[in-house]
């Protein structure tokens, strides 16, 4: 199973209590099962959640490679 990093921005780093993880996970949806577990409030905001995959936008369903680097971007609001 491929070993991925995850980067955490905003609402989700301080949910997450860290700014990176790693986890092996074969999709991003399993990459959000795995890093959430036992974490309800990380759960949630991962919920609302954009995520890039190396920097392009993706969906949970898309599958993960050795190495990848996902960002979870919570929504954004200011101005």
């Amino acid at each position: 199973m491929p070993e991925v990093t995850i980067r955490y921005f905003a609402a989700a780093r301080a949910a997450a209590g860290e700014s990176t993880a790693t986890a092996q996970a074969a999709s991003v949806k399993e990459l959000i099962g795995t890093v959430s577990q036992g974490r309800p409030e990380l759960a949630r905001v991962l919920g609302i959640c954009t995520f890039l995959l190396d920097g392009e936008r993706v969906d949970p369903s898309t599958p993960l490679t050795d190495g990848a680097q996902v960002d979870a971007l919570p929504p954004f609001a200011g101005g």
